[in-house]
């Protein structure tokens, strides 16, 4: 496994090389050892998957608040995705910047999410198939979402939007998350 670092602190590009003979190919998709030496700690809670039937299609930007935040492994199983990572860490410098990967069976790549990132995709093909290997279960008293066209991310989308949940469409965007959470945090103080 060969790990890339991205902009985004803790973002990782993953890449692996399978082994191929006349009966097929046979790879590595994940090793404790291997993400350990790689300084990435990641003890598996849970492993989801999903489908997309439709070419354009959005899922995310989504996330979980602390104290369930997850770090995310992401691969794509069958067709091709547009997948993002957007930091949400408001101490990081990069802060509100995203990195993407285009996922496919072909290409092997996955990328590692880390706790503080919003995480979606957009598919680029057909009947999608989606691999999600994360640290902590879902929670949905902790979840939340970004926007998919928040200006303040600004993420590049490929394609037009074909197919969107009304969750994800409805979502806040960073001003209304993070002023929300400055409120808080202020009323805490005065309290």
């Amino acid at each position: 496994m060969l790990f890339i670092p991205t902009l985004i602190s803790d973002v990782k590009v993953i890449e692996t090389t399978p082994f191929t003979d006349d009966r097929g190919f046979f790879e590595r998709r994940f090793c404790r050892n291997e993400f350990s030496a790689a300084g990435i700690s990641f003890s598996m809670a849970q492993i989801n998957r999903s489908m997309s039937k439709a070419c354009g299609t959005i899922r995310g930007l989504h996330f979980q608040r602390v104290p369930k935040s997850e770090m995310k492994v992401v691969q794509c199983l069958k067709g091709k995705v547009f997948d993002v990572a957007v930091d949400i860490r408001e101490n990081s410098p990069t802060f509100l910047k995203w990195h993407a990967e285009i996922l496919s069976p072909t290409n092997g790549r996955s990328l590692c999410i880390p706790h503080g990132c919003a995480h979606g995709f957009q598919t680029l093909e057909e009947n999608s198939e989606v691999l999600y290997f994360t640290d902590e279960f879902y929670s949905p008293d902790h979840e939340g979402t970004l926007h998919y066209a928040d200006p303040a991310a600004n993420v590049a989308w490929p394609l037009p939007v074909t197919a969107i949940s009304k969750k994800d469409n409805d979502a806040s965007t960073a001003d209304m998350i993070f002023s929300s959470r400055k409120k808080s945090h202020e009323n805490a103080e005065q309290q």
